[in-house]
């Protein structure tokens, strides 16, 4: 390696090992003199042009003068070459990598330079980001591998093995220009949205009922309690908010980003159409507040009902133009409607101070103490209650989302939603609640309206305050009533008001500025929703038009349902549902604060701090009180959707991952739950099979995979090894990129297991590393399942040796060994690159029963498309018929039913062959049943097998010794020094002796298999004890003939050694 000359002084020194091939840093001034222009970098020759950091992007400009260097306008700055303002929000969306060689920060800093970059804002920044670029800093290959080995991998496509989702390419494939979008801030994108969302109809038409039923003292304390619940739901807005950046989806966002897909995909699309039916109820407000001012001067044009039709279509027609208009039209028109409003509610509070003589016989009198007392207290008539006053006005209170539905518009999300929101809430709050004292302190509860009704003489038994103001109102006690005052005149405010018409002019601000808000907040929720996938079918609602990446297709749909339910004009009943969709939304909000607190996942620290977890999760529950008390059969109802949805995405799955705290709440359980789970002994009764299968790539050996999981599923522990073999470097890429690649596989397949990748010199070493450190705690694996070495003979020995050598290591270790064997084999991993794709149907893997149909075999692979395949021989088609069987037979797999009593397995029937003798089988056969019976495990019939030790037929010994013939040593045909020798470089050879010594065992497994094919040969699966072979006296060839021997020609079969502890027990 060369070593760089520095010039100052004329000393020499090592750059670091990671830097060896940088160009000379520039001189530095005062130490050569002169000030020299920064260089320019081009690669060597060795390096591949997709090299990352030694690639050159600054073009040569203009030369600096020395005082230029290092200043802020410099180019170079924190390890990085920066883009001027304005590349860097050209709207264009790359990766960049720079070139922290040539950087003299890192020379200034450290006085040498350096790969490794400080850490910017930039490095965190997602593929798709709207505020700048995407840098990437060096990965760790590059700063700790050897210099001429680092190399980028090319066309990956990723960031930071940064892989893409649905949503993701969503996102990616948008991007927008920068130039000319909108932008607001906290007072026009929240306070303005908030405060006119939140002073609905409900400020002019309603709440001076409200007070005259539950009077002052109760009024306050209904807006309190609704005011409790909205503050606390705008803290935990506000909590979210502040957690990251914030997109467009408003609550949808912030549940979904918070809670998962699950939750946000249920509570995103009912809040879009709650907002978008939310258009109607304004509209229909407003239309029937402008019929009756026709009413009143007889210009009716049909008849109420259609003119509320016709004056309603007409409104929302107009405000979809103003939508569609774009965001700063909108934004104009509510400043405007908040001016009309603010300028109704002055009027009102100018015309409290200005009692007229006229308006008194209508129940106005001013301020006065005696109006005060006496509206003090409640007056409830008409079967109302405390709760259904507060069912009515509570809705009055919703709206605190309005500015946070609009996120995506925001210039500062993080700041402006909670400054917004929490100041909205309490202005709101001081107006509803001024407003509610002011009218109780000037009007009566009941006022007739005649001037004549004027006391002239004291009455003795008159209390009330009009009296004792000279009024007489006590004919409104009769059952006729009268049509003023509080209780009975819903205009109270117009009359109280110094100048009428500007309350009506309120009433429309009002009315349209909520419908606005609704028909602005509803397509971009849903926009924002369909972006993410969750829905397929609602995927071309997602695409935006414009700068400002206007919906207007989800516009649209929330014109035609807002119309739909005005043409309808049945909303008393749809207005209940719609305000427990939104509380439905807040109860999820307050919701996810409690449970990310709860996760104390790192990710979660908001930036506002004055939240509570448990003052969040009272919030939660408070929701659900008020959708109750709203309306119980709308909450039931709510509910049933929510839930509904809730299943509906859990089932589809959607591929997101947006690191919620549902996340990190599993992981803090599984993690207490193991750590607790260590401390616990293990017991016989809770004994499970926990299987680790040697199965390579787990989709190269499907039959394998599907038998164990029929054990194992919602039960036990699966544990798909593999080894990886070969050069160290090469294997541990393969071992990063496989670990995800399998574990997504076994997820969509359906299988419940890990797969655990190991790199090793051979299998046996693998083997016995995953032996040893698979599993955790006590979720360990206690067996090892492999398949059978079909190939044996054909291979390598010494492949053979390393094969039986994993048994004895399973052994030692204290695991019970599974082997299964199908007749066609396990691998088909050398079909999938035949141009074969492989297909997991769902379903169990279930096996025929004695009285199933025959079975029929679907095949798992078909041709792929783009590759061309050859047609399989019939080996390999079986080979494919028999992996199948393993996935689509149908009936049931009895060793199951030995292993756990469920429901699914039940009915099948056990049939157990036990050897004996002769003369014993009755005895033996009792002794099994109430063993059996002890166990509590049914089953049908009971064989002793008495001719077990009867000497095998005479062809099957002779083709016994034929397979083995070239496996033998034949020591006693060779010279002994020759012998020794071949037997210390081939252990695995069978020696005369050890043939002699063993040949009662032989004839054992030849006889087994003469069985097995007389009473079995029609079984779907057969399970039996695996033959022990002495460790170090058996050798490897005579071991394996042996499985050979016993499992040859017959259906499925499983070979099962236990460790010898045992795993049932009859005592409870």
């Amino acid at each position: 390696m060369r070593r760089g000359r520095h010039s100052a002084g004329g000393r020499s020194r090592r750059r670091p090992a990671g830097d060896a091939l940088l160009p000379p840093p520039p001189p530095q001034p005062g130490a050569g003199g002169a000030c020299a222009a920064p260089p320019v970098f081009s690669p060597p020759a060795s390096l591949p042009p997709q090299s990352r950091f030694q690639v050159d992007l600054v073009a040569e400009g203009p030369r600096k003068s020395c005082g230029d260097l290092g200043s802020p306008g410099d180019v170079q700055n924190g390890g990085d070459t920066v883009m001027s303002e304005g590349s860097l929000h050209s709207g264009g969306h790359h990766h960049y990598y720079y070139d922290t060689h040539t950087n003299t920060y890192y020379l200034r800093t450290f006085g040498h330079n350096t790969m490794d970059a400080v850490p910017r804002i930039d490095h965190y920044r997602q593929t798709a980001a709207d505020l700048g670029e995407k840098l990437l800093r060096p990965s760790l290959a590059e700063l700790h591998d050897e210099l001429d080995k680092v190399r980028a991998a090319p066309g990956d496509g990723y960031a930071n093995g940064e892989e893409g989702t649905p949503a993701g390419d969503a996102a990616a494939a948008y991007t927008p220009d920068s130039k000319g979008v909108v932008k607001f801030g906290w007072i026009k994108g929240v306070l303005v949205r908030c405060m006119l969302n939140i002073w609905g109809v409900m400020l002019f038409i309603r709440l001076s009922w409200i007070v005259g039923q539950a009077g002052i003292g109760l009024s306050v304390l209904v807006i309190g309690m609704a005011t409790v619940v909205t503050t606390i739901t705008g803290l935990s807005t506000s909590a979210i908010a502040t957690n990251g950046f914030v997109r467009g989806g408003g609550a949808y966002y912030l549940i979904s980003r918070s809670l998962g897909p699950e939750f946000g995909g249920a509570i995103g699309l009912i809040f879009a159409f709650a907002n978008a039916v939310a258009v109607a109820m304004y509209v229909v407000g407003f239309a029937e507040t402008v019929v009756e001012l026709l009413k009143e001067n007889g210009t009716l044009m049909i008849d109420e009902m259609n003119d509320i039709r016709i004056i309603g279509a007409i409104t929302v027609v107009i405000l979809l133009g103003i939508s569609i208009a774009g965001m700063e039209w909108e934004a104009k028109a509510q400043i405007v409607l908040l001016v009309i409003l603010i300028l109704a509610i002055g009027d009102f509070v100018i015309g409290t101070f200005i009692p007229l003589d006229s308006k008194k016989p209508k129940g106005f009198f001013g301020y006065k103490a005696e109006i005060f007392m006496e509206n003090f207290g409640p007056d409830f008539r008409q079967e109302e209650t405390f709760f259904s006053v507060f069912a009515i006005f509570f809705p009055a209170a919703t709206g605190i989302l309005a500015g946070a539905n609009i996120s995506g518009d925001l210039a500062d999300p993080q700041s402006a939603i909670p400054k917004g929101t929490l100041l909205a809430i309490l202005i709101t709050t001081l107006v509803y609640v001024g407003i509610a004292v002011s009218v109780g302190s000037c009007v009566v509860r009941d006022a007739t309206g005649n001037v004549n009704d004027t006391i002239v003489t004291e009455l003795t038994n008159c209390t009330a305050a009009a009296c004792k103001l000279n009024y007489d109102f006590s004919s409104c006690q009769s059952p006729a009533g009268c049509h003023y005052g509080l209780m009975n005149n819903f205009q109270v405010m117009s009359m109280v008001s110094g100048f009428a018409p500007l309350i009506s002019a309120g009433i429309f601000s009002a009315t349209l500025s909520s419908a606005l808000a609704s028909l602005v907040s509803a397509p971009k929720i849903f926009q924002a929703l369909c972006k993410d996938n969750i829905y397929p079918g609602f995927q071309m609602f997602a695409k935006g038009y414009g700068k400002n990446n206007e919906p207007l297709r989800g516009y649209i749909l929330t014109f035609l349902i807002a119309l739909g339910f005005i043409l309808i004009a049945e909303l008393n009943v749809i207005a209940p549902i719609i305000s427990n969709f939104f509380l439905a939304s807040y109860a999820l909000i307050n919701f996810s604060v409690f449970h990310a607190s709860l996760a104390k996942s790192p990710g979660w620290r908001p930036a506002f701090k004055y939240y509570n977890m448990w003052i969040s999760l009272v919030g939660a529950i408070l929701c659900c009180i008020v959708m109750f008390v709203i309306n119980w059969w709308a909450a039931l109802l709510t509910y049933v959707i929510v839930l509904g949805l809730y299943i509906y995405v859990t089932y589809k799955k959607p591929d997101v991952n947006w690191g919620s705290s549902t996340q990190a709440l599993t992981y803090l359980n599984a993690l207490q739950h193991s750590i607790r789970l260590s401390g616990v002994e293990d017991h016989v009764k809770n004994f499970r099979p926990q299987c680790l299968i040697m199965t390579g790539a787990p989709n190269a050996r499907p039959a394998l995979l599907h038998l164990v999981h029929a054990f194992t599923k919602n039960v036990g522990l699966m544990i798909c090894g593999h080894v990886h073999m070969g050069p160290r470097r090469q294997a541990m890429k393969e071992l990063s990129t496989d670990l995800a690649k399998y574990q997504r596989w076994l997820i969509k397949n359906k299988m419940k297991a890990f797969y655990a990748p190991v790199h090793a010199e051979d299998l046996r070493d693998g083997g016995q590393y995953l032996m040893q450190a698979a599993g955790l705690g006590r979720m360990r694996p206690n067996t090892l399942v492999v398949g059978f070495k079909k190939n044996w003979r054909q291979g390598d020995m010494r492949d053979v040796e390393t094969y039986i050598n994993l048994f004895h290591d399973a052994f030692d270790v204290q695991y019970g060994v599974v082997v299964i064997r199908l007749q066609e084999g396990l691998d088909i991993s050398h079909l999938q690159g035949q141009g074969m794709t492989y297909v997991v149907p769902s379903g169990e893997l279930l096996f025929k029963t004695q009285n199933s149909p025959k079975p029929k075999f679907h095949r798992l692979f078909f041709p792929d498309s783009k590759s061309s395949s050859s047609p399989l021989n019939l080996a390999d088609q079986r080979l494919l018929d028999a992996s199948s069987q393993f996935q689509k037979k149908q009936g049931k797999i009895c060793i199951k039913s030995v292993l756990f009593n469920k429901k699914k397995w039940k009915d099948c029937k056990i049939r157990v062959f036990i050897g004996g003798k002769i003369n014993r089988i009755d005895h033996d056969r009792r002794a099994m049943a109430t063993l059996l019976s002890k166990f509590r495990i049914d089953f049908s019939d009971i064989m002793v097998l008495g001719d077990i030790n009867t000497k095998p037929k005479k062809e099957n010994i002779a083709a016994f010794e034929e397979m083995i013939e070239p496996f033998r040593l034949h020591e006693d045909d060779k010279e002994q020094e020759v012998a020794d020798k071949m037997k210390e470089d081939e252990p695995w050879r069978i020696t005369d002796n050890e043939l002699e010594l063993y040949k009662t065992k032989t004839y054992r497994q030849i006889r087994l298999n003469e069985l097995l094919k007389e009473h079995s040969s029609t079984a779907n699966i057969i399970v039996m004890s695996l033959p022990v072979a002495r460790k170090g006296a058996v050798s490897s060839a005579l071991y394996m003939a042996w499985l050979e021997v016993l499992s040859k020609d017959l259906p499925p079969i499983l070979l099962v050694r236990g460790n010898h502890q045992s795993v049932l027990t009859f005592y409870s």
